[in-house]
């Protein structure tokens, strides 16, 4: 039976949905095969519970001692958003400790989390993203230029994070110069993106016994305005369609086109890619490394649609890592 260690917490504004992700995670593992540990990371507290004792990580070679017994783990199971679980610094800790783990490796972590590059990327493979502008915090006030340059309405977003924290829609020259504040509270690179208009649609790709699968491709159509943290984790707040609503052929070509994407940035684990269809084509939004796995989450849900349960999701994940 292998020891698995299920990282969650982390140090961004999705700590929360993090831990929920990691709790599913334990919940639904399969104790036949696995012996999970949930461990909870924030900063330099990395702990394991029981009950209200905590038990730290030796971070010398990610082991626990509890009581005389010294437990050494076989893997990871990676379910942190955000730093540091997200953006590659995990995972250059444990390729370090040589222990396995579930998720995308350093150099894909790090290229993905940050928005602005990774749409370099995706778009020299001839995959259309919306027009953009990267920003840096020592920048000067650029809202004059952006107006130049962009069109209104726009999104502005921290550049290196997930779940839509501090990020706006602007609809108003005057709303611009707030949403810039706001998104550089939460990091110090932003992107301003001209919106899209369309359906957002997205879909997840896993590697499992050595070949690429694609899960049904989903709607999100959210109550608000845009799909932003509420929208996204507020119960009632989004619908969710699986599988959408669009022709075969474009249902198809999504599912290409993120085949496409998990192959080219060498993508590992279960992914998803975000994405706005006009209705002939599809811009690329975002990639997920380390989507949700609550109980509010998209993932298993494309997951149970495809017939696999989200038992057997977490054993694929664990196994092809193994097999690896």
């Amino acid at each position: 039976m292998l020891n698995v260690a299920i990282v969650a917490g982390g140090d961004s504004g999705e700590y929360g949905i993090s831990i929920k992700s990691g709790k599913q995670v334990e919940l639904n593992m399969n104790r036949e095969l696995f012996r999970p540990f949930l461990i909870e990371i924030r900063g330099r507290d990395w702990n394991y519970r029981i009950g209200r004792k905590k038990f730290p990580v030796d971070k010398n070679d990610f082991s626990l001692t509890i009581g005389k017994r010294k437990i050494r783990f076989d893997i990871v199971f990676n379910a942190i958003h955000g730093t540091p679980g997200e953006n590659g610094k995990l995972q250059g800790y444990l390729d370090m400790m040589g222990i396995q783990y579930t998720s995308c490796d350093v150099t894909t972590s790090a290229l993905t989390f940050n928005k602005g590059f990774c749409k370099e990327v995706v778009s020299s493979s001839g995959i259309k993203t919306a027009k953009s502008i990267h920003l840096f915090h020592d920048s000067p006030d650029n809202s004059d230029q952006i107006l130049r340059e962009l069109s209104l309405p726009v999104f502005v977003k921290p550049n290196n994070g997930g779940s839509s924290v501090g990020m706006s829609k602007v609809n108003l020259k005057k709303e611009l110069k707030p949403a810039l504040i706001k998104a550089f509270r939460e990091d110090s690179e932003i992107l301003v993106e001209e919106f899209v208009s369309g359906r957002e649609l997205t879909c997840g790709v896993i590697r499992t016994k050595g070949k690429i699968v694609t899960f049904p491709v989903t709607e999100i159509i959210p109550k608000k305005e845009y799909f932003d943290f509420e929208a996204k984790y507020k119960k009632g707040m989004a619908d969710e369609v699986v599988p959408a609503n669009v022709p075969r052929l474009y249902f198809e070509k999504c599912q290409e086109i993120s085949s496409l994407l998990y192959e080219k940035l060498n993508c590992k684990g279960v992914v998803r890619f975000d994405y706005i269809f006009t209705g002939t084509a599809f811009y690329f939004l975002e990639v997920n490394t380390v989507p949700g796995l609550s109980a509010a989450s998209i993932v298993p849900k494309m997951s149970l649609a495809h017939g696999w349960s989200f038992t057997e999701l977490i054993t694929r994940l664990i196994e092809e890592e193994m097999e690896g």
